[in-house]
């Protein structure tokens, strides 16, 4: 079991057998347990590496890591910009960085050395980088051969959407906290 998750263990308890939903519940956090205990980190640790120095280096803002989960692919209902980008190569997947808007105008004013207050193209366009520097630094910790390649970075901004990659492939939620504010990266990738 990854020590990431808090799942309490509903199976050994009494509980269980005479309530139907707390065996629902046991279900379920057993298959998250399942699910992220077959993701291979080795694919994951070079991005959560690259937020952590990226973010360190050039914003000056020290995220500290939260509890990994498997994302659904929803933003949950609040205001979110997501900036991803495609990688091929020895794995495909993509890798994407979620921000509440704060969160983007505070990394986006520390980027552009100027205090923004609205989300407009200067705050996508960082925000945009930003997962392209992140995923160009997670490139150069793989010894893949071939070599990886990243696509171009795109920015989903809105209330409600989904983000969905074409295949069965999980996506693991790794969130942060700053003191710029919460975001996340989310990834999801098969090897080659």
């Amino acid at each position: 079991m990854s020590p990431n998750l808090n799942l309490p263990m509903y199976m050994a308890s009494t509980r269980v057998v005479g309530d139907p939903a707390a065996a629902i519940r046991a279900a379920r956090c057993l298959c998250v347990a399942l699910e992220v205990a077959a993701v291979d980190v080795s694919y994951v640790n070079p991005f959560v590496e690259s937020v952590g120095s990226v973010f360190s280096t050039m914003l000056g803002v020290n995220p500290r890591r939260l509890a990994v989960r498997i994302s659904s692919g929803t933003n949950g209902g609040g205001a979110r910009l997501t900036s991803l980008i495609g990688i091929s190569g020895r794995m495909h997947g993509c890798v994407a960085l979620c921000f509440p808007p704060e969160t983007a105008l505070k990394l986006a004013s520390k980027m552009l050395g100027t205090e923004l207050t609205e989300i407009n193209d200067e705050v996508l366009d960082a925000i945009s980088e930003l997962v392209n520097i992140v995923a160009g630094s997670a490139k150069a910790k793989f010894n893949a051969d071939p070599p990886l390649q990243l696509g171009l970075p795109t920015v989903v901004e809105g209330v409600t959407y989904r983000v969905k990659y074409p295949s069965k492939s999980i996506w693991l939620e790794v969130p942060f906290s700053s003191d710029a504010g919460d975001f996340s990266m989310e990834v999801t990738y098969n090897p080659n």
